[in-house]
């Protein structure tokens, strides 16, 4: 592993944070080992942990301890650990009995960290078009909520994780046994600070009725958490007692059943990632254009359509992964004309006036494959594109 602790965070590349992040576990299971307490130990990404978008303060990593995190956490063990973080640049904070997320305050760092996860959380949704997967699963349920009832337990705790990161919550969902009532907690920005809800679902049939008694459960565990808000959501209906108990505690307990999960799945339904051009940064798109401007390689695509005739689309690919890419449509500068603008060549415009299709409209998502041979190519849904020859194209108008 290449020492990337001497550069500057803020020169880090994927691969340096990926070494930092082994670095820091590393750093952590030594210290276990000496003190002889690694047992049953591991660690986690939140992405792999909590399938969200990363908050504007990214866990770093997770640490878990199938034993409890409170050997450590709760007793003389604690200030060792935390000056050994603090010593690397990190603290942490429990998240449960049986893990800690671990944070930096490091502006360069959180930056890096950031950019880094939320790319990867994108990715995760963009993955052999699991994002359109997602549309079509919120889809079905809007138009066939009778199929609600057909879900495992867990499936539907999941479809309602899955909704509620779409309507903008930072989710986390529950172990699914064992959570002490609570199956999600909803996190919801707030300039006064986080807004928690914690959630309990059921999924019973519609003759299964909730009770009183499950509802106040779930109430409890919100003060007992201190949670602003607690949301019981069900596939069936509530009985009397349960609706009187929701009025007397007005506005800190609401009762949720089916016809309010079809409401969110019609809602989530046109909640994928509207504008694209916020996953990559303005500067980094600037920057970009300058270096293809000078050096055109294969970032720059290509694709020609028309019927009888040859029109030229171009684009440049701003982020990509294995399946994946957002490319940016760019605009043609003629090189040539018959004189009359119908027939003639051209190649892909990069000067500023590019950066005004920087926008919802001009970042599209597509998805990239690579043949046996090699060749990368990218689809966007109407056009097929494939790395720029660097070579003038002929455009032709005559029908």
């Amino acid at each position: 592993m290449k020492d990337h602790r001497i550069k500057s965070p803020s020169d880090w590349t994927d691969q340096d944070i990926e070494n930092e992040i082994a670095f820091i576990q590393k750093s952590i299971k030594t210290w276990a080992i000496d003190l002889d307490i690694w047992f049953d130990c591991g660690f986690k990404s939140h992405l792999g942990h909590a399938k969200c978008e990363p908050s504007e303060h990214p866990v770093v990593t997770l640490f878990y301890i199938d034993g409890g995190v409170d050997s450590i956490t709760c007793s003389a063990l604690e200030g060792e650990f935390s000056a050994l973080l603090e010593q690397l640049g990190y603290w942490y904070e429990q998240e449960d009995s049986v893990m800690v997320s671990i944070f930096t305050d490091d502006e360069d760092r959180l930056k890096k960290f950031y950019d880094y996860f939320h790319w990867q959380w994108v990715c995760s949704l963009l993955v052999e078009d699991t994002g359109d997967v997602y549309e079509e699963l919120y889809s079905h349920f809007a138009s066939r909520p009778e199929d609600l009832h057909k879900l495992h337990w867990r499936e539907f705790e999941i479809l309602l994780f899955r909704i509620f990161q779409n309507h903008g919550y930072n989710t986390f969902l529950g172990p699914g046994s064992a959570d002490e009532g609570v199956d999600l907690r909803l996190w919801q920005k707030n300039p006064l600070g986080d807004i928690l809800t914690v959630v309990q679902a059921k999924k019973y049939a519609p003759k299964n009725k909730i009770d009183l008694v499950p509802v106040q459960a779930l109430y409890g565990a919100s003060k007992a958490e201190g949670a602003h808000q607690s949301l019981f959501v069900t596939t069936s209906s509530y009985r009397p007692a349960a609706h009187k108990f929701a009025a007397r505690v007005s506005g800190e307990l609401q009762l949720a059943q089916k016809d309010d999960i079809v409401s969110w799945c019609e809602k989530a339904t046109g909640g994928v990632i509207q504008d694209k051009s916020t996953l990559v940064s303005r500067e980094q798109v600037e920057r970009l254009l300058v270096v293809l401007a000078q050096n055109p390689d294969a970032r720059i695509v290509h694709g020609t359509w028309g019927y009888n005739m040859c029109h030229n689309s171009y684009a440049i690919v701003i982020k990509e992964t294995r399946h994946a890419a957002l490319l940016l449509t760019i605009g043609n500068r003629e090189l040539s004309n018959d004189g009359y603008g119908t027939r003639g060549t051209e190649v892909p415009r990069l000067d500023t006036s590019t950066m005004a299709f920087f926008n919802e409209e001009g970042v599209v998502r597509a998805l990239r494959t690579v043949s046996e041979g090699g060749r990368v190519s990218y689809w966007d849904g109407s056009q097929y594109y494939t790395p720029w020859n660097k070579l003038p194209n002929r455009f032709d108008y005559m029908d």
